[in-house]
């Protein structure tokens, strides 16, 4: 019996170690909710709509990651090649679904491109990926700034409809709205209540579990969590207040989708020949190279996915915001999505769906109600934006302090087991 307890008592310990930014995080929101008084209906249907528009950039953070090669800052870069595709769909008057693939599809190469240089830079700074990655985004940002400047419009030909007239380069701010017609996209295309949402996929988890079941992938046990788990959500949503909260908020489904589809393909590709490769070098790289394992080539292929993902999430984005800032709409990509992935519990070297899925979840909801408590407290909205940023960069700043002690307390113990 002592013995359980002190099990449990440990593993207790250690998941407070490993979750405490997550815990700190949920406190505070839900501190700053009840401060900001703010109507619940509001906060949801605003934390909706930056969910839809933020998770798919944050879950593009998890494959480098799991490869060991940190966060994955230079997501900025693919954001600047989604913003080179837009900015030519616009240019050649494509609308629609159609100008948002023909952007994605631009995105591709131009992203897999970066990705590999990306890749071949950071192998050559082992150990410091995630600072160098931020000091890539910073020296491409120039490039881009060069490119949009200067190269679009005078050495490569635009319409008037991208550039500014009477001078040459990009215009400030391209607008997706009127004939240009790639405001909300996405959203648009499959759009349905909060009910339908809850119900719909309660009901698709219980049967894919049970199909699961049936085929024999899928032990009782899960079995029985997964329908308790939809059979309980959809419990809570019946309660009246809650109901009554929720009931009018309205769910972009087709996104929702495209998230879903990035989370079965990063936990799909890690049961591949390729997704071993990455978790055999995140976990050890002398060794992975022992075993056969190019660690070089398995680190570039990880961050071109990564760059590709995260723009075609700065598409989302986008498109869900209805304007392009043409100069300044990736600078904070990175930031934000590698604070909310270390919000959510992920570290310098895990990571999961759920972790990233969580992280979003509590980070926006202190974006959503931070300029309202910031009114309450001290009587001005720009400490809530402020705070935003300081936040940012302390839970990064936090999640490297704790990866460094982890990093030498295991040092210490492989040093004092092998003496």
């Amino acid at each position: 019996m002592a013995d359980k307890q002190r099990n449990l008592g440990e593993a207790l310990s250690r998941h407070m170690k490993d979750y405490i930014v997550t815990y700190v995080f949920l406190v505070m929101s839900v501190a700053f909710v009840w401060i900001s008084g703010r109507g619940l209906t509001d906060i949801f249907s605003q934390l909706m709509g930056r969910l839809s528009r933020n998770l798919f950039i944050v879950l593009s953070l998890i494959i480098p990651i799991v490869a060991g090669m940190g966060i994955n800052f230079a997501i900025t870069i693919g954001a600047m090649a989604a913003q080179v595709g837009l900015l030519l769909a616009i240019n050649w008057e494509l609308t629609g679904v159609l100008g948002l693939l023909v952007a994605a599809g631009i995105t591709v190469p131009l992203g897999a491109l970066f990705g590999f240089l990306i890749g071949g830079l950071l192998n050559k700074m082992k150990g410091q990926e995630t600072i160098g990655s931020l000091i890539l985004g910073y020296f491409a940002n120039g490039a881009y700034q060069l490119l949009f400047l200067f190269i679009f419009g005078k050495l490569i030909p635009l319409s008037n409809r991208v550039t500014i007239i009477g001078a040459t380069g990009v215009a400030n701010t391209l607008n997706l709205t009127g004939q240009t017609g790639l405001y909300m996209v996405l959203d648009n295309l499959w759009m349905i209540t909060f009910s339908q949402a809850v119900y719909g996929v309660s009901i698709a988890i219980a049967l894919l579990a049970a199909l699961l079941y049936a085929l024999k992938k899928l032990p009782l046990v899960r079995l029985f969590r997964l329908v308790g788990m939809a059979a309980v959500a959809s419990a809570l949503y019946a309660l009246p207040p809650i109901h009554r909260i929720l009931s009018t908020i309205r769910v972009p489904a087709a996104i929702f989708v495209v998230v879903g589809l990035l989370c079965l393909f990063n936990v799909s590709i890690m049961r591949t020949k390729l997704g071993q490769r990455f978790r055999a070098v995140g976990q050890n790289r002398a060794v992975a190279n022992a075993s056969g394992i190019n660690v070089n080539r398995v680190r570039v292929i990880a961050i071109m996915i990564s760059t590709v993902f995260a723009g075609w999430g700065q598409l989302i984005f986008v498109q869900s915001l209805g304007t392009l800032q043409t100069y300044s709409a990736h600078e904070m990509v990175g930031l934000y999505a590698g604070a909310a992935i270390l919000v959510g519990g992920a570290s310098i070297d895990r990571a999961t769906n759920s972790q990233a899925i969580i992280g979003c979840l509590l980070f926006h909801l202190l974006f959503v109600v931070s300029q309202d408590a910031g009114v309450r407290l001290f009587g001005d909205p720009a400490i809530g934006e402020y705070f935003r940023v300081f936040i940012s960069y302390g839970v990064i700043a936090v999640a490297l302090v704790m990866h460094t002690w982890r990093t030498n307390v295991n040092r210490k113990k492989q040093s004092s087991l092998a003496a």
